[in-house]
């Protein structure tokens, strides 16, 4: 089947497999490898990104799915050479470990800072919630998204 979507600003057309999934449409048809494949079951959530606005666990989404849709991936937070807060608060707070969670948090972490610009670490915990990270106890990823929230001067009409 044909596939027109437009991923981080950018318009792709592709002829693909019904059965395809987005997270290896992402990496393998378009290499964009910053969102990891983890446990194929949307457990581990290292896969999230957005599908237009929405945080999505793209190893549960059908790439036909998102034909005529808008998919951000973690690559599509910096601008023009720029890290989103979020990315500096992941490096400032040493947020990763292995860094195999880290692009799936940092999506969510950067829908919930657009829609609550100061969040709670209770807020942060929640929102999280449904990704997991082996490495740490979540301790510095909160604290990530904290400072993110603290530095954040991003204008929201900005953002993909």
């Amino acid at each position: 089947m044909k596939l027109t979507l437009t991923v981080n600003g950018a318009e792709y057309t592709a002829a693909i497999e019904p059965r395809l999934l987005l997270i290896h449409f992402l990496r393998d048809e378009l290499g964009l490898t910053g969102s990891h494949w983890g446990c194929d079951t949307s457990n581990c959530g290292a896969c999230v990104v957005w599908l237009d606005e929405t945080p999505v666990k793209s190893c549960t989404v059908l790439a036909a799915m998102t034909d005529g849709r808008r998919i951000t991936t973690v690559e599509g937070l910096a601008r023009n050479g720029v890290l989103d807060p979020v990315q500096e608060g992941f490096s400032a707070c040493h947020g990763l470990q292995c860094g195999f969670c880290t692009p799936g948090m940092m999506m969510t972490a950067r829908w919930l800072l657009d829609r609550n610009p100061d969040p709670t670490a209770a807020e942060i915990r929640e929102a999280i919630s449904g990704q997991i990270c082996r490495c740490t106890g979540y301790e510095n990823i909160v604290r990530s998204v904290l400072w993110a929230a603290r530095h954040d001067g991003s204008d929201d009409d900005a953002r993909p």
